[in-house]
């Protein structure tokens, strides 16, 4: 990673939305600003150090690795994002890697940054508490998944997270764009590549799913759910 020039400011990142002008310069002064590459490991498992990370231009991904060694993907992070807040919290070693899916703009915070931020700003504190309650919940559902669903109702969840709203006359179409590799949806459900490219063409061959340029088209999500929670029944 090398160094990124001082015009970056945190101002873009949503967390901070409630603080005045002055108290984003005091943090942007605070921050170390550095640009990753794509295909970067920004942090490693297990790595040491407690420091925040705010995701100001790019696009990362959250890894977890097993006892095997195999990685999984866990989730993306967004411009506007960040990561290493659990790490900030009890300075314990990272839980997770985090690779650049695409060229990135990081701003590194140390924690005693970041926890006096929280101390002091109500709205700080209240959308650090949501973020953590979400990754709980995240977390106990796809524990859930994990538990009750195979392989191929596991591909259908992911799909349906992975979808958004194709837009207005879209007669209720969801669109994941652009879309995953087969690897990447596999190491999202701890599956194979195999077993992807054969559910998804099963999903074709149905009419639930089509192949568009630079997306995949979920044409009924609703069945789709269905379908899964009849499974897990």
């Amino acid at each position: 990673m090398s160094p990124q020039t001082s015009s970056q400011t945190l101002a873009q990142i949503p967390l901070f939305k409630s603080l005045d002008r002055e108290a984003i310069r005091r943090l942007d002064t605070q921050c170390i600003w550095r640009r990753a590459s794509a295909g970067d490991y920004i942090l490693q498992y297990k790595d040491g150090g407690s420091d925040l990370y705010f995701v100001v231009q790019g696009h990362v991904r959250v890894l977890i690795q097993a006892i095997s060694g195999k990685e999984s993907i866990l989730r993306d992070i967004e411009a506007g994002e960040y990561f290493g807040e659990l790490a900030a919290i009890d300075g314990l070693p990272r839980s997770a890697a985090i690779v650049a899916v695409t060229n990135a703009v990081i701003a590194k915070m140390p924690s005693a940054v970041f926890r006096q931020a929280v101390h002091e700003h109500p709205d700080v504190c209240d959308q650090l508490m949501m973020l953590l309650a979400s990754q709980v919940r995240m977390l106990a559902n796809r524990v859930n998944e994990y538990g009750t669903l195979d392989v191929r109702r596991r591909i259908y969840a992911e799909l349906l997270r992975l979808a958004r709203p194709a837009g207005k006359g879209a007669n209720g179409e969801t669109v994941i764009s652009p879309p995953p590799t087969h690897a990447e949806l596999a190491a999202r459900v701890s599956s194979h590549r195999e077993a992807v490219t054969r559910e998804l063409k099963k999903l074709e061959a149905g009419g639930l799913l089509q192949r568009r340029r630079g997306a995949i088209v979920i044409v009924d999500g609703g069945r789709l759910a269905k379908m899964i929670e009849d499974a897990a029944e």
